[in-house]
């Protein structure tokens, strides 16, 4: 079987699942980039990796690759595209070839969006014509499946998809045990500093506990737009004795801290297509708070069970839910276990690529497979409205 792999450029949440292809596969798998890395994600820690792997082809870089790239978008018995030019696909499309779209939910803005004749037409032209051809959809977040049934498209060919980040193995035990040693809770919030990630939430969080007598730190990663305007808060709050900010760092390194911290903060609301801190604090063995509303939270994430889950923007909920964390120490560490389970066992690159293989095979074949959860199993669907209220009653 021969896989390839379009997108914009292969990237660290990527490059695992992509090794696990090339294992599987070897000469038959090719992940094809369509354009250089942005200068804005070398600047945040990336590494450029197109020259760094074999399997890699840069479109871009000549005629010659560029063509190259075209033949491998026909010839190839599955393709699976991301966030890469149509021209790519079009002639396998035409000529009924397994295509797998890749794609995180398309009406992030809201679904009043589905409503605009602009926004509904692209979704026909790209997804909806070709509702009862060979092409199938890998939701990179669970509000996905929403957003395509609103527009008729891939009825029955929707599938749990998103970011394979490196899966570490890691004594949990161990780990867990040096998290107890902390003399004070600590807290980790990571990310870009903008107004839909709300960091402001985290610094809420800090003045509600620091104001209940907490002993605790809070490390917030990252920069952006926000900046001057959260330090401010911090020093008028006159939390800069709990609240530390650190720049931009390699992931490798923001991994260091999320080994050491006890709670990890994830805010952000209904922009945030998926979110792979999120596979990255659980692997870390992190008791996670995060907002129902990013991608990746239901699918990842039981409530309870290996982290917990708040009504994004509910700023109380939140707090109670971290405080509640700070009075257990039982309850985080057993939220970290489970979290951790649940990527090391399920949501990593090697189930991935094998239940993908798995279903290609399937519909190669016309044959049934049943992946009952995780990576390829079927995507639930349901509305951005109703899904605290699902994720409540599931889990």
């Amino acid at each position: 079987m021969e896989v390839t792999f379009f997108s914009n450029f292969l990237n660290h949440h990527q490059l695992p699942f992509c090794l696990e292809m090339k294992k599987h596969l070897g000469d038959e798998f090719c992940f094809v980039e369509t354009e250089p890395i942005e200068q804005e994600r070398l600047e945040m820690g990336y590494e450029d990796m197109g020259e760094k792997y074999p399997f890699v082809l840069k479109s871009y870089k000549n005629d010659e690759c560029y063509k190259l790239a075209l033949e491998k978008g026909y010839k190839s018995d599955v393709v699976i595209i991301g966030s890469a030019p149509e021209i790519f696909i079009q002639e396998r499309l035409n000529k009924n070839k397994i295509t797998f779209r890749y794609t995180e939910r398309i009406l992030k803005e809201g679904v009043v969006r589905a409503l605009d004749p602009r926004v509904s037409y692209g979704v026909w032209k790209q997804n909806t014509r070709y509702k009862d051809k060979n092409m199938f959809l890998l939701c990179a977040s669970a509000y996905t499946s929403y957003d395509m049934h609103l527009f008729g498209a891939y009825p029955g060919k929707m599938y749990k998809w998103g970011y394979f980040p490196e899966v570490k193995n890691y004594d949990i035990d161990n780990l867990l045990k040096k998290k107890q040693e902390n003399k004070e809770i600590s807290i980790l919030w990571a990310g870009r500093f903008l107004k839909w990630k709300h960091p402001e939430f985290a610094i809420k969080v800090a003045e509600g506990l620091k104001r209940k007598g907490y002993s605790f730190n809070l490390t917030i990663i990252g920069n952006g737009e926000m900046r001057e305007d959260l330090r401010k808060e911090v020093l008028q709050k006159e939390l800069q004795d709990v609240v530390l900010f650190k720049e931009f760092m390699p992931p490798e390194s923001v991994r260091k801290y999320m080994e050491k911290a006890d709670i990890f903060l994830f805010t952000s609301d209904f922009n945030e297509g998926w979110g792979a801190v999120l596979n990255e604090s659980m692997n870390s063995g992190c008791a996670v708070v995060a907002s129902h509303a990013i991608g990746s939270v239901p699918f990842l994430l039981k409530h309870g069970v290996n982290g917990m889950i708040f009504k994004s923007g509910d700023e109380i909920e939140l707090l109670n839910q971290v405080m509640q964390l700070c009075d257990d120490e039982e309850l985080r560490t057993n939220l970290g276990r489970q979290a951790y389970k649940t990527l090391s066992e399920e949501w990593n690159a090697s189930n991935a690529a094998l239940n993908f293989l798995k279903l290609s095979d399937a519909i190669m074949n016309k044959k049934t497979v049943e992946i009952l959860s995780g990576p390829c199993s079927t995507a639930d669907i349901v509305s951005q409205r109703k899904m605290y209220a699902f994720l409540r009653k599931e889990h």
